[in-house]
């Protein structure tokens, strides 16, 4: 099959079924029998090069870019797989922090369209998208691959990768539908990215999760477990001009002052699950100075970013309780206004806007916006609403997250804040209102 130019070949894969669009339930959510084919029929590329899997409920975008910007500064080719993209599906798939080109792209996709009919049970959009990642990162002979998990962890299609090293940031409530109702059970589906011989990374500092994960890694084989708090630590975090100043304490050194160029505390904790994972798939400590380089060079587009000045426009993809509390306290001691707050409000369906809103009141913000996100899995506006009134918040209702934006700013004065939250969809839709450039 041949594509006649990138649309064309986006539209073959949007033909397919998108579980991102329309989240599947426990007994509905796909095996890895589908991935495993596919992987196969391509001569299983993953094998092709090391790999770094990281998963978590947050916090995985930025320590993945993070681990990547260290690979990098080593010296190695390093492909990134991340999920969602913010702008173009192409901004999942990158080399050296530079997306696959539109050429690459239909090349990619159209050898995956050749061998689909070969499989007796059609794959899944994400499916497709993994597949195109981790087979054009053993064409463009990576030496490494840092891959996000998209849900979860045994079940997510990257699992087809074996990771050297293995990272979970934390755990929280997200995806529960899916993932169980209990942290112990969300702790032990993402646990399923371990392996024999892998070494695994563990950034929750709960007791009862971390011995729980010890115990998984313990069973799959895997070679070592560094744990924070315990063989690694952000044992300083300060705020500077641009971002934080961090300490970092690992089993082969520590690395002092730091700049990282993120805003919010959690920054710190992100950063020291990068350095022990780079360190441990390295098995040695990292040059500081080859450190600060690679993170001066870190950039992580709709979290906590700032998009516009007056008013302060502030976006960040929080799209849970846990998420969202982060925020409210990055809000507190890094974006602090003399005039008011407001915010701008979508979200998708399983959260729980109540809990989500009331970290926001903690930050000040008593007004609300609210909007649907571009999603078939989109929670009314109306709901988000009458939580919002429920908490005593000011709420007005938008017809779309460009409507919500633009109602906003127009609201704000110079001296005013307005913060977008709730939804990547719903970033995605301001970044494309007003970063100039943004398709």
């Amino acid at each position: 099959m041949n594509f006649d130019d990138l649309p064309d070949a986006l539209a073959w894969l949007d033909a397919h079924i998108d579980f991102e669009s329309a989240m599947p339930s426990r007994q509905s959510l796909p095996t890895l029998d589908r991935m495993r084919i596919l992987m196969g029929l391509l001569g299983d590329p993953q094998a092709a090069y090391r790999s770094v899997h990281i998963t978590g409920t947050n916090g995985k975008g930025s320590t993945a870019a993070m681990a990547t910007s260290l690979l990098s500064a080593q010296g190695l080719s390093v492909g990134t797989y991340t999920s969602p993209n913010l702008t173009r599906v192409n901004e999942r798939i990158s080399r050296n922090g530079e997306p696959i080109d539109g050429g690459a792209f239909v090349e990619v996709l159209e050898s995956l369209a050749r061998l689909e009919p070969m499989m007796d049970d059609r794959p899944t959009r994400f499916e497709l998208l993994t597949a195109a990642g981790l087979a054009w990162f053993a064409d463009e002979a990576v030496d490494v691959a840092v891959v996000e998990v998209g849900l979860g962890g045994q079940w997510d299609c990257t699992n087809v990768v074996d990771g050297d090293v293995a990272v979970v940031t934390n755990i929280s409530y997200d995806h529960t539908e899916v993932l169980g109702p209990t942290l112990e059970d969300i702790a032990r589906d993402k646990s399923g990215i371990f392996k024999e011989g892998s070494r695994v990374v563990i950034g929750e500092s709960d007791p009862t999760l971390v011995a729980l994960l010890q115990e998984v890694a313990g069973a799959a084989g895997a070679s070592g477990v560094w744990v924070r708090g315990q063989d690694f630590a952000c044992t300083a975090n300060r705020l500077a001009v641009g971002g934080r100043l961090i300490d970092v304490r690992t089993p082969g050194g520590a690395y002092g002052e730091l700049l990282v160029p993120l805003h919010g505390a959690h920054q710190g904790d992100n950063a020291s699950c990068a350095i022990a994972a780079v360190e441990a798939f390295f098995g040695a400590p990292l040059h500081e100075d080859v450190v600060e380089d690679a993170f001066s060079a870190v950039r992580v587009p709709g979290r906590l970013e700032v998009i516009g000045r007056h008013p302060l426009v502030v976006v960040d993809g929080a799209h849970n309780a846990a998420g969202m509390i982060v925020l409210a306290r990055s809000l507190v001691e890094e974006f602090s206004v003399d005039g008011e707050a407001i915010a701008v409000v979508g979200m998708l369906s399983g959260r729980d806007p109540v809990a989500m809103l009331e970290a926001l009141l903690t930050a000040g913000i008593r007004s609300v916006v609210a909007c649907a996100p571009h999603s078939n899995r989109a929670l009314p506006a109306e709901v988000v609403a009458e939580a919002a009134s429920g908490l005593g918040m000011e709420v007005t209702v938008a017809g779309s997250p460009a409507e919500a934006v633009t109602l906003a700013v127009g609201r704000s004065g110079p001296d005013d804040r307005v913060v977008v939250c709730g939804s990547l969809y719903v970033v995605a839709d301001a970044r494309r209102l007003l970063v100039p450039g943004t398709a």
